[in-house]
This record gives structure tokens, sequence and C-alpha cells, in this order.
């Protein structure tokens, strides 16, 4: 039997997940990790990007922005709310990412906000080597990891800071930020579910 997709449960959500994501402010969401972020113009690559707040900030703030979504219910609504020029939006999905096979070192800022742990340990390990490839010398990769119940309907996997950052040594990838926090939205609080925010940075 297959296992199901790893953006699983995200299309039949999109109305409701639309309204929740962007229920949060970019700076709001990213508190932990917002002096790690480029001040001048950037490349940035977004993986998941979702209803497109991240990108749309990213864009705001004058980066070249590369947003991936594999999911239309998810991606076509965000290209209508967020119309800000220098956001590249892109169907593709980790672990290969095949439409960005041609880009290899093209990237400062690596972005995966609660995508990675939707991969499974085989997944997981093909995935670091293409964030690798993709990052620019210097770039940040910066991960955020979820922790506690599954909700019903999706793919999602145990994944934590210290097997992340092992998987990315080989690739010359080292950690700069490893902080694990609470949530933002009330009903994760009630479910008990926290995060841990994982910055590597590419030698």
């Amino acid at each position: 039997m297959n296992n199901p997709p790893s953006n699983a449960g995200y299309a039949q959500e999109a109305e409701d997940l639309l309204q929740r994501y962007e229920a949060f402010s970019f700076e709001e969401v990213h508190e932990p990790v917002m002096h790690l972020l480029p001040q001048t113009p950037q490349r940035v690559l977004e993986l998941g990007a979702g209803t497109g707040r991240d990108a749309a900030a990213f864009a705001r703030r004058g980066h070249k922005v590369t947003a991936v979504e594999p999911t239309s219910a998810l991606r076509v609504p965000a290209m209508a709310l967020h119309r800000e020029p220098g956001i590249e939006w892109i169907d593709d999905s980790l672990p290969a990412l095949t439409a960005l096979k041609g880009r290899s070192g093209a990237f400062d800022l690596v972005m995966l906000t609660a995508v990675w742990m939707h991969l499974d340990a085989k997944e997981r390990a093909e995935g670091m080597g293409v964030l690798a490839r993709l990052a620019a010398p210097g770039a940040k990769i910066i991960f955020l990891l979820r922790h506690g119940p599954v909700p019903e309907g999706r793919r999602m996997f145990d994944v934590s800071g210290e097997e992340t950052a092992a998987l990315g040594a080989p690739y010359g990838l080292r950690p700069i930020l490893s902080v694990r926090h609470g949530a933002l939205s009330e009903s994760n609080q009630k479910a008990g579910v926290t995060w841990t925010r994982l910055a590597l940075t590419k030698a």
C-alpha cells in the first residue's frame, strides 16, 4: 500500500487554512529567527509556501522570492491574495524538487516552515542533499519542526532538530540556532503542540 503524499489533508482544509495562516503576521511567526533574516535584497526559496503570507513579506522587503507550493487549493488563492512583484510561484515538492534542478547554488535563504516533518526518513535524507545543492555558499536554511499529536488526515513524523542537523553535516551545513518554543494558535496550545526552530548555514 502506498503512503499518502507529504501534503495529504491540506487541499481538503485549504479554505480554513487560508484564514488560520493569515491570522498571524510574518513577524509573529518568525520572531525567533528575525535576527537571522537578510536585511538587504537576496534570493529566497520558500518551500511549502502555503497561503503566501511569508513569500509576500519577503517580497515587500525587496527580496527575490521563489515560492514552492504543491497544493493547488492553497497555491492558486495565494497567488490571488498576494500579488506582490518579485514572487515566482512553482508547483513542486520535496524531496526531489524537480522544477528547481537547474538552480544549484541559487538561493541565499531557504525557508521550510512546518514542512520537513511531513517527509519520512528516506525522503528527509534525499531532501537534505537537494537543499544543500540549492543553497549558495553562506546561505541559511531555516526549519520549523512541529511536535505533538498528528491532525486527522495528515501525514506527519516526529522529527527532532538534532536529527535534522545531523543530516546536514555531511553537506557542510552546520547549525547556528536551535530553539524549542510553544505554539501561537490557541488550538495548538490546547493540543500540546510545540515547535523547534532550527537554522543551518552552508560553509
